[in-house]
């Protein structure tokens, strides 16, 4: 069983114990909500964090879930607020997928890359350091988790239209950087 804050226990688990929907949801979304949290955390450690207070909470504030909504929109929203109310939100980005070290692999399998497309993402990954925040969140959340401009818009808390300026303001950026730099597609 785990527990968090105390003797508040969330999910119990061991022979013939199944997760109920909500919590199966929530861990298909862990490896998005990862992904997201090195968004807002340079370091691993500090996404690591990020991510378990986030789970922590949905599961603790699991009654203020609407069923039929988007489980992922109301994570994200949950680890947004977690990292404004932590005050890191100025923080410079170290990387966006933190590897071992700079020389790991962007990929899965570092011998099945090509050493141009190892470049490639490593200047990606660079050309999105660069944007500035609120360009870079908006760009995480579109262009890389793929919610709509709406999901994106709520999980920011802007209007859509704010949104949508700062996805082309953030999109023009990477391709100008990404064409300067001699990456193609």
């Amino acid at each position: 069983m785990d527990e968090t804050k105390g003797a508040r226990r969330f999910i119990h688990y061991g022979r013939g114990t199944r997760l109920d929907g909500f919590q199966t949801e929530l861990v298909a979304l862990l490896p998005r909500l990862r992904r997201f949290a090195r968004v807002l955390r340079p370091a691993d450690a500090d996404a690591q964090d990020l991510l378990q207070q986030t789970v922590e909470r949905a599961l603790s504030q699991r009654g203020k879930y609407r069923p039929g909504t988007r489980l992922d929109s109301w994570t994200f929203t949950i680890m947004r607020r977690i990292a404004i109310d932590e005050g890191r939100r100025g923080q410079r980005w170290a990387r966006v997928v933190a590897p071992e070290d700079d020389t790991t692999a962007q990929v899965p399998d570092p011998g099945l890359a090509s050493e141009a497309l190892r470049t490639d993402a490593l200047l990606a990954r660079d050309a999105i350091f660069a944007l500035p925040s609120e360009q870079r969140e908006a760009v995480a959340l579109v262009l890389i988790e793929g919610l709509s401009y709406a999901e994106a818009a709520e999980v920011l808390g802007v209007p859509a239209g704010t949104l949508t300026s700062r996805l082309v303001r953030g999109r023009q950026a990477l391709i100008e950087r990404l064409a300067a730099e001699g990456v193609t597609g």
